[in-house]
């Protein structure tokens, strides 16, 4: 049986451990609710640029939307995965499950015959696939939390690359932030960037009172697409970046609260475990004192 004296070390152990775990849990908690309101604001300016860009495109036609370097549609031979973790741990399964992914992505499209090309938002990430032998051509590790200006340079960096032909294709792999208890594993295809018009309206169907074709466009449709296009690619970006941020805070927050109530439950065992064997102690102290007496007495 342990000793009185390394119990109770292992308590005090305990309590210091579930004192940073609360205090994790609060911080992860505090972050998360900033990360909330920063999707719940983006979201209605992205879903609109992505309404209207589907418009434009739809109604710039066949040729002229062929002309736009970020719509282009090519043979397929290298494909830049980017991957989204985090760079601190203590998130439960926030990390483990993306590269799980990504490794079962890797080898997807490997066995279909693509060259794969790597890109790292975090350092678990990275170092994931530092591990398993695979460099990422991009590192963005150690950025902080996400910002509009880290969001912009790398949809610059991913545009021109696919404007110049080094890739042919980008997919953005992050967790797809439900609730705080609910992460999704989301493959993104980000370029070429997919503009498919909407289906024209049946002609017994009412009218919706949103028909794009009412609109004037000024300057041209061609021009708004110029500047258009390399602003999804940037919302998209983003909006990748704060659901995995405020995915992130949400696991950790769970993580360090199912760690504080196993604390909690394992300082109630060991108090139980110190009590008994004090309590032993005791009854051993008592035995020998009685066991002294008696031999006084004879």
């Amino acid at each position: 049986m342990p000793s009185l004296k390394s119990i109770r070390r292992r308590i005090t152990s305990v309590k210091s451990t579930q004192k940073i775990t609360r205090a994790m849990k609060m911080v992860a908690a505090a972050r998360l609710n900033r990360a909330q309101l920063r999707i719940k604001a983006l979201r209605p300016y992205a879903v609109k640029t992505a309404e209207v860009l589907r418009s434009l495109a739809g109604r710039a036609g066949g040729d002229e939307e062929g002309a736009h370097q970020l719509l282009a549609q090519r043979p397929v031979k290298r494909v830049l995965l980017l991957v989204l973790t985090s760079d601190r741990g203590l998130a439960g399964a926030f990390n483990s499950s993306i590269q799980r992914a990504a490794e079962r992505k890797i080898a997807e499209l490997k066995g279909e015959g693509f060259e794969v090309l790597l890109g790292a938002i975090g350092r678990k990430g990275r170092d994931y696939l530092k591990r398993r032998g695979l460099d990422a051509r991009h590192d963005w590790s150690g950025m902080g939390e996400p910002t509009a200006e880290l969001a912009a340079e790398i949809a610059r960096t991913l545009s021109r690359e696919f404007v110049e032909g080094e890739v042919d294709r980008v997919i953005v792999l992050f967790n797809e932030f439900k609730s705080a208890m609910t992460q999704k594993v989301t493959f993104l295809p980000l370029l070429p960037i997919e503009t498919a018009a909407e289906p024209a309206p049946a002609a017994n169907a009412p009218a919706s009172g949103k028909n794009m074709s009412d609109y004037i466009y000024e300057p041209s449709q061609a021009a708004l697409l110029d500047r258009l296009l390399p602003m999804y690619v940037e919302v998209s970006v983003f909006r990748a970046m704060l659901d995995s941020s405020a995915s992130e805070h949400g696991a950790r927050m769970t993580a360090m609260d199912s760690a504080t109530n196993n604390a909690k439950k394992m300082i109630g065992a060991l108090t139980l475990e110190y009590n008994r064997a004090r309590q032993a102690a005791i009854t051993k102290e008592l035995m020998e004192i009685i066991g002294g007496a008696e031999a006084i007495k004879d």
